[in-house]
């Protein structure tokens, strides 16, 4: 039954699990705190890009894994956080962490007006809706160039720090504040309903359960970290644009980083956006071929290992 198998898991499988994930977590957290000391400036660059996608990717695993909503459009929300973010800031001279606040709390308010119709729609409807919301998006930003800055994209004066190592801190620092809170917010009861209102949403609002709400919790707080990624990610770059943080491309970069760090892991995502971008990077050399061994790769990984980098090591003796 539902509310026995999925409402409440065992204990000691809980345990296990928890366990496997601290075991995992600790000895990465301290790599990639000490990676500055050896890195050159080259290296701690690709891996803060990837720090800040990790975060996009564990916003996308909360929705799609937890809540069971496929959402093809986040940088929809990360959009709306990195140019409001970035406007502010280049027109009315806000600072940085103000224009990320308020970056964030656009994405939410923005995230729920979607959502709050969206959620209602059953099937693959969800998920269009969410790739439409992208397209418009789009669209706006090349209407409104004035503004914007269109296709070439916004300047922004003001930068979280020139030094490379500082803003791989900032990015490292980050990324574990939105891996715990999400994480725990995934092993809280909230996250066990979501589990259930994901396998079977009839008989989850039968229990009593308000499915509409409790996914409209898990959109907001995707929405909240990805639009606090995408304004924190225009203050590294120093710039806004439309291919940076509004692309089809780069939502299908997410997904897959999600997808192969492992569903309903949160932190796999992580692994899976080191990975797409270390790969990226080392193949680079070789031209266009890069993008087409990088997408092998992972299909070759989402066919035998559909848990992920880290659900296998999490579920060890899970099967496909």
């Amino acid at each position: 039954m539902l509310h026995e198998a999925s409402l409440e898991l065992p204990g000691v499988a809980r345990a296990a699990v928890r366990s496997r994930l601290f075991r995992l977590a600790a000895p990465a957290l301290l790599l990639m705190a000490i990676t500055p000391l050896w890195a050159s400036d080259y290296v701690l660059g690709v891996l803060t890009l990837s720090y800040y996608f990790g975060v996009f990717a564990m916003g996308w695993d909360l929705l799609f894994g937890y809540a069971g909503e496929v959402n093809f459009g986040p940088t929809f929300l990360i959009g709306i956080g990195a140019y409001t973010a970035g406007m502010l800031n280049g027109y009315a001279g806000v600072p940085p962490w103000l224009g990320v606040v308020v970056g964030a709390i656009a994405a939410v308010i923005g995230g729920g007006l979607l959502a709050l119709p969206a959620l209602r729609l059953r099937g693959p409807y969800f998920g269009l809706v969410t790739l439409v919301a992208v397209l418009l998006l789009q669209k706006l930003i090349i209407v409104f160039a004035g503004v914007t800055g269109g296709e070439i994209g916004l300047t922004v004066p003001s930068v979280l720090a020139v030094d490379a190592g500082t803003n791989y801190y900032y990015a490292l620092a980050f990324l574990a504040l939105s891996g715990t809170v999400l994480t725990a917010l995934s092993r809280s009861p909230i996250g066990l309903i979501l589990q259930a209102t994901a396998q079977d949403p009839i008989e989850a609002q039968a229990l009593g359960f308000n499915v509409t709400k409790h996914k409209l919790v898990a959109f907001v707080m995707s929405a909240f970290f990805s639009g606090l990624a995408g304004a924190l990610l225009v203050f590294y770059l120093g710039t806004v644009s439309s291919g940076s943080v509004v692309d089809i491309g780069i939502d299908v970069q997410i997904i897959v980083a999600a997808v192969l760090g492992g569903r309903r892991t949160i932190v796999g995502a992580v692994a899976g956006a080191v990975f797409l971008f270390a790969a990226a990077e080392y193949l680079r050399p070789i031209g266009e071929l890069s993008h087409f061994i990088v997408a092998a790769m992972a299909l070759a990984v989402l066919l035998f290992f559909p848990d992920g980098f880290i659900g296998r090591l999490l579920h060890p003796r899970a099967r496909p």
